[in-house]
């Protein structure tokens, strides 16, 4: 059986041993090489030729943000950065997923985790993960059909109003998952900021980055984009994003008026393994708002969304799904195309438009 060949970034000593025991420990991977800075692991993964690169955020005499630049310009791999639960680090752990990062693992207690055995299935999960997108990001960011500047401010033709209330009658729902933080900093900017519909997205995540995520596509988006808040009212022109290890459910009241409808984060078991589920919310709108659908799945691993729109067709959704030739990973978007009702599979940079178009 061939080997994941990993290469294992980190300044501290303690930490490459962890991971790299972590990783050994694997029938199917093995670590070939480590590397105490960007510096050292530009010229690693020039001369080992790993199938995934382990890259620490924060580094001395190169970081891993800079790091992360050079490898996806030079010789394109999957990389899953280790981030530290600091704002920085959060803040940092974004842009890297926006510049090609195909995920991340949080260290539980900073820096240097003494603990970082307690992550160590979230580890080896998405090391295997990146390893099976390595042909798909060679692709994606070689040659002049590169994703890696596809995220872009705002251009000058949507506009920047960002209307607040107003009754909603229209509602457009994202689901992803690996890849979807890069997914999103394509989509969410190109949608105009006087959209007439509230956008509701389940990004999977774990708490304490997806303020982070939400705040960056703010910065960059004519829609208002935040994190959602339980019980306030969903309102047209802002999107709406499940923070993290909290479903992100819809629900009425009586007392907000006709057409109105309210956020309802639960801590529910997770539903198809997740916790927020793209089913969970995919449902609970079925179920609560009759108003006009749009339905979105992209890039991500597993089946989460396949379920829940089955559901929405049956309140008369239009559903998108990503194409595979720009999905980091096929998974979310295959499944829902094989129950039969999607309506329209564009690539990435098509999405915006037809969600537009589908309102």
């Amino acid at each position: 059986m061939k080997k994941i060949k990993v290469l294992v970034v980190d300044d501290s000593a303690f930490m490459r041993k962890v991971i790299s025991d972590i990783i050994n420990s694997q029938n199917d991977m093995q670590v070939v090489g480590v590397a105490r800075n960007g510096e050292e692991a530009l010229q690693k993964a020039q001369e080992l030729g790993p199938d995934v690169v382990t890259l620490d955020v924060e580094m001395p005499v190169m970081d891993g943000i800079t790091a992360l630049k050079k490898i996806m310009e030079t010789d394109p791999v999957p990389v899953v950065m280790l981030s530290s639960l600091t704002q920085n680090g959060a803040e940092m752990t974004m842009k890297a997923l926006q510049l090609g990062a195909v995920d991340f693992v949080p260290k539980p207690s900073g820096t240097i985790s003494l603990d970082i055995a307690k992550v160590s299935e979230d580890i080896v999960r998405k090391v295997r993960i990146a390893a099976l997108a390595r042909p798909q990001i060679r692709r994606l960011f070689s040659g002049a059909g590169s994703l890696g500047s596809v995220a872009r401010p705002v251009s000058p033709g949507i506009p920047l109003s960002r209307p607040v209330g107003g009754r909603l009658e229209k509602l457009v729902l994202i689901g992803t998952s690996t890849g979807g933080p890069k997914a999103l900093h394509e989509v969410i900017p190109r949608l105009p900021g006087d959209l007439e519909a509230g956008v509701l997205i389940v990004q999977h995540m774990p708490p304490g980055f997806t303020a982070s995520l939400a705040a960056r596509l703010d910065g960059i988006s004519g829609l208002r984009v935040k994190e959602a808040e339980h019980g306030e009212v969903i309102a047209p022109g802002t999107a709406y994003i499940a923070p993290g290890d909290y479903h992100l459910l819809v629900m009425t009241d009586k007392e907000t008026g006709p057409g109105r409808l309210l956020v309802n984060l639960t801590f529910d078991p997770p539903v198809s393994g997740h916790r927020p589920s793209v089913d969970a919310m995919f449902e609970s709108v079925a179920r609560s708002f009759w108003g006009h659908i749009v339905g979105v799945i992209m890039t991500g691993m597993g089946q989460d969304g396949a379920k829940g729109v089955i559901h929405l067709k049956k309140r008369g959704a239009k559903i998108i799904a990503e194409d595979s030739s720009t999905c980091i990973v096929f998974g979310m978007p295959k499944a829902a195309i094989e129950t039969g009702q999607v309506d329209k599979v564009v690539p990435l940079p098509e999405i915006a438009q037809e969600i537009q178009r589908m309102l």
